[in-house]
């Protein structure tokens, strides 16, 4: 048996990242590939693999130490005569014989080295972009001669929902851009060719680009742009694992993070790495199986699905496929139904004055080319409430022993457009003027009927706000969007009598209605929100209060 150092492989332009958890013990066998340990960088968890099997003979790394490329984390003894892909302990051979000890050893050296390797070209690949469809490249980001780090953005994608941003999954220089703008490609296409260390590609991406799934009937299909990479294999759709909490589920923080932005509850995953740890890959392959599966199978434990009927017994017929967009807010839609206890405040706001404020800008919205309509005032308003009543900018932690509160507001406007409805996010109203926010409205409309939002205009809300406009209707009750607590639904403006100064008279009665999450929101709370509303929409000097 020999003794075998292991050490950190490259990590790029990473370096003291920090340890996060140890997977091994003194004792343990390993094999092959088995995970050893987490390391934390600024941009992700990531796993380091054993090079080789062998038993772990010592930790040479602790929790909370900062490595590099190149660091070593433990001894492993394995075989003899296995050929080494770490480099041997330099220090204790004489000075005459350290460079030619070095220089014998191979070019590609594995994950185990920290010597520089022998360049090698790799192409990289479109990751799960969402749709069955080809899509089409709209902007080509990078150039030949380019040294890239991970995560740089390689070019910009346009598919059925939004535009997307194609990153790099690993360092290197650009040596030959394979696509040209205007090519429509699909997960698995290769769109850059690189020239990265060896070690790199050896190592495990932190975006493995998409595989097939060799271990299923039909072909693999791609999933909505938050969801990347499949797994190797889909995990079934269960109850959560008992006795399991939030917090002592087993995965990093960057899984964590993955889950959060996709709204997967942890406690119903099965993870698939060593001892059952959660990686990403589980992640999307759980959300994966959310979206295939039909919305009547989800509604709910105990609830019986619709049955399907024959309706062309009945007369003609026609199945019409829904999109992805239309499948995935239905998802949504009857998860929050279903994990949030609604309650609805209704009120009317006599927005009279306001709308004769606003019809006396148009000669200044012409000089200024920009739309004033209704919603920038809604936006203020509504920020102004956030402001006013914090309990409402906050978000529960899946453990329920906490909440999360928000220091920033952005607020959501949903849009209806041909592919389904989307919610591009308007990012710090209360720090922008009625003008701005009316150009920014327009500006992200714009994008979200052309369908060229990117991922990032459509993240980051704490309130959304539901607004028919001039579709009619006196009232709706809208869904909370989980992890929001709150969502205010508008309806048509009408006029209606009021009675003021000992007579009726018409106003423009405008009809609201917020709907809020009672686990986190109380009755009176809703009532101090909605009567701020109509404080300052009522009367638009409180505005500037």
């Amino acid at each position: 048996m020999a003794i075998e150092k292991i050490l950190v492989p490259d990590l790029g332009d990473a370096s003291d990242v920090e340890v996060i958890e140890l997977l091994v013990a003194v004792g343990d066998t390993v094999a092959e590939e088995d995970s050893l340990l987490v390391l934390e960088s600024d941009k992700a968890a990531m796993e380091i693999p054993a090079p080789r099997s062998g038993i772990v003979k010592s930790l040479e790394v602790n929790l909370g130490d900062k490595v590099s490329s190149g660091s070593v984390i433990l001894t492993l003894e394995v075989e003899a005569g296995v050929e080494s892909a770490v480099i041997p302990d330099v220090a204790a051979t004489p000075d005459n014989e350290k460079a030619e000890q070095v220089a014998e050893q191979p070019a590609d050296v594995g994950l185990g080295t920290a010597a520089v390797a022998a360049p090698v070209s790799f192409d990289i690949v479109v990751p799960d972009i969402g749709t069955e469809d080809e899509v089409e490249i709209i902007e080509i980001q990078v150039a030949v001669g380019d040294l890239l780090t991970v995560d740089d953005t390689l070019m910009t994608l346009e598919s059925d929902k939004a535009a997307m941003d194609v990153p790099a999954d690993r360092a290197g220089e650009v040596q030959e851009i394979l696509v040209s703008v205007g090519d429509k490609v699909k997960a698995g296409t290769s769109i850059v060719r690189i020239l990265t260390a060896a070690a790199a590609v050896e190592s495990a991406p932190l975006a493995p680009p998409v595989q097939p799934i060799s271990n299923e009937s039909e072909p693999s299909k791609p999933q909505p742009p938050a969801s990347v990479p499949e797994p190797q294999s889909v995990p079934s759709i269960q109850a959560p694992v008992p006795g399991a909490e939030s917090a002592k589920v087993y995965a990093g923080p960057a899984v964590r993070k993955l889950a959060r932005e996709l709204g997967v509850d942890l406690t119903q995953v099965r993870g698939s790495g060593a001892k059952s740890r959660i990686i990403k890959e589980d992640i999307h392959g759980f959300v994966k199986t959310r979206i295939n599966t039909p919305a009547t199978a989800l509604t709910g434990v105990g609830i019986a699905a619709v049955p399907d009927i024959d309706f062309s017994q009945f007369g003609e017929i026609e199945e019409v496929p829904r999109s992805k967009l239309h499948k995935l807010t239905a998802i949504n839609m009857q998860r929050n139904w279903n994990a949030v206890p609604h309650v609805a405040q209704f009120n009317e706001i006599d927005i009279s004055d306001l709308e004769e404020f606003r019809a006396s800008l148009k000669g200044e919205a012409q000089r200024k080319g920009v739309k004033m309509t209704f919603l920038p005032f809604l936006l203020k308003a509504c920020a102004g409430a956030l402001a006013e009543l914090p309990q409402f900018n906050v978000s529960l932690h899946s453990s329920g022993e906490h909440l999360i509160q928000k220091k920033y507001i952005h607020i959501g406007v949903a849009v209806a457009t041909e592919a389904g409805l989307v919610v591009p996010v308007v990012r710090d109203v209360d720090k922008k003027s009625l003008w701005e926010l009316a150009a920014e409205v327009i500006e992200l409309s714009n994008k979200a009927k052309d369908r060229k939002l990117s991922r990032e205009e459509m993240q980051g809300a704490c309130f959304t706000i539901s607004s028919l406009g001039a579709i009619g209707g006196t009232g709706f009750t809208p869904i909370v969007n989980a992890p929001e607590v709150a969502i205010l639904g508008v309806a048509k403006t009408q006029i209606k009598p009021q009675y003021i100064g000992g007579q009726f008279v018409p106003r423009q009665m405008l009809p609201i209605t917020l709907s809020y999450d009672h686990k986190a929101v109380n009755g009176v709370d809703g009532g101090l929100f909605v009567t701020y509303l109509e404080k300052v929409l009522s009367d638009i000097r409180n505005l500037i209060l």
